[in-house]
């Protein structure tokens, strides 16, 4: 490990604090009363006009959209300055190589687990036969319908060439999140093999980058509970109470799954990792708590690799290396949230997917969960590019738009609890050899 610059485990204070306050507590409490509200301001009661409720609409959604954009203000610059440090401070490039082969095939394996769980819980409850479609639903946004589809053998070799930027920048505005990585990976292999006072102020610089991100964060966390609270009153007022009512069961479907993608995770916790599962989640309970109410992996990483060196003893080299990386294409929750929405709008439409089509929305989601782009609606990008190639109708992503911020903060627990568990993993097999390079 190379001295002079914090790591990143040193901002887990900026989070202490949200557990201190029980700020998950406070968040399920702004949901009801959001729930509350909307539906005592929605234009179905009857109780306000329908341009009061929409103003009103307006002006409730607010925090949240400012949370949002803090929070996704920050994301890129986080990332980007945690992944460099990680690998930088490690000048074992041989280790950074092997560990890094096995980490893509057990992220793309869980992925694909994932995935399946998706599709399976969905085929057998089919939620979406309890929901009943809009009459008229909005027209989705024309760059959404308009996604390419899967690129065909002849065009793979110029698809996988452009996952390495020509131009950085541009891939950071636009949100391209493999193309970040894998250029951030590169960067960090480099001044890990640079000499030390050369490398230093770049790592000091990157060390201030991630303090003021951290900042930013507990800026954003004071209002996480009003924007809360906000978005969903704006959510009842927007569809109804009834609507939401319907989109209950395409939610429980999704938890459901996602308790049997942490179910998964306990097993290999258990079976490759030989821990305690309980035990397990009890030192993980706070960050995932943490997590909830954030609704960002890598907003809280610092935390993550706090628990995993502290509470679960992993190897610095293995937390470090594993924790950045997996919070920006470890999606696992994510890919089943995905794969369970395109069924889902499917059987609202009442449209019969065959194998092929099931085995394509496979494919396509476990290839773009872990290069979703870091933006608003980026999952919705990727799963217009599905609805396109399966023939579904693009105007279905509307119906869920507004419970997806929501059902995000779920997502993000299992997401975090999935890097965790890969700490584990990777301690069984590399942690020994990799505590004498830190």
């Amino acid at each position: 490990m190379r001295p002079g610059f914090q790591e990143l485990t040193e901002f887990s204070h900026y989070l202490q604090r949200l557990l201190e306050t029980r700020l998950w507590a406070k968040i399920l409490l702004g949901m009801i009363l959001g729930l509350a509200l909307g539906y005592f301001l929605s234009p179905d009661t009857g109780l306000v006009s329908e341009s009061t409720s929409n103003n009103a609409s307006q002006w409730l959604g607010f925090p949240g959209v400012l949370f949002i954009k803090l929070v996704q203000m920050i994301m890129i610059p986080l990332i980007f300055s945690s992944i460099i440090t990680g690998i930088a401070s490690n000048t074992d490039t041989e280790k950074l190589k092997k560990v890094g082969l096995n980490l893509v095939v057990y992220f793309l394996s869980t992925t694909v687990i994932a995935v399946v769980i998706g599709i399976t819980v969905t085929q057998l409850i089919k939620p979406g036969q309890y929901f009943e479609k809009p009459q008229e639903l909005p027209a989705v946004d024309a760059s959404l319908s308009s996604q390419p589809g899967l690129p065909t053998i002849e065009e793979l070799p110029h698809v996988i060439s452009n996952l390495l930027p020509s131009n950085p920048l541009a891939s950071m505005v636009t949100g391209e999140m493999l193309s970040i990585v894998l250029f951030t990976i590169i960067i960090g292999i480099a001044i890990s093999v640079m000499s030390k006072p050369n490398s230093q102020p770049i790592l000091n610089l990157l060390s201030s980058v991630q303090e003021i991100c951290m900042t930013i964060v507990r800026w954003a966390m004071e209002i996480a509970p009003y924007a809360v609270f906000g978005l969903m009153a704006q959510l009842i007022i927007s569809v109804g109470f009834s609507s939401i009512l319907g989109l209950g069961a395409f939610m429980l479907t999704t938890l459901i799954g996602l308790l049997l993608l942490l179910l998964v995770y306990l097993l290999l916790v258990v079976i490759i990792g030989r821990r305690n599962p309980w035990t397990f989640l009890k030192k993980v309970k706070d960050l995932q708590l943490v997590a909830f109410s954030t609704a960002s992996s890598a907003a809280v990483m610092p935390l993550s690799m706090k628990t995993a060196q502290e509470e679960l003893e992993i190897s610095p080299f293995i937390s470090k290396f594993i924790i950045p990386i997996g919070a920006t294409i470890n999606m696992d929750g994510t890919a089943l949230f995905q794969c369970a929405a395109t069924l889902f709008i499917s059987q609202v439409y009442g449209i019969e997917l065959s194998i092929a089509n099931l085995a394509l929305i496979m494919f396509t989601i476990v290839a773009a969960s872990i290069g979703t782009p870091s933006i608003p609606g980026g999952g919705i990008i990727i799963m217009a590019s599905v609805l396109q190639g399966t023939g579904i109708p693009a105007e279905g992503i509307m119906m869920l738009i507004g419970i997806d911020r929501i059902m995000g903060m779920f997502r993000t627990a299992v997401n975090v609890t999935g890097d965790i568990t890969a700490c584990i993993i990777f301690e069984r097999f590399f942690g020994v050899e990799t505590r004498e390079k830190v």
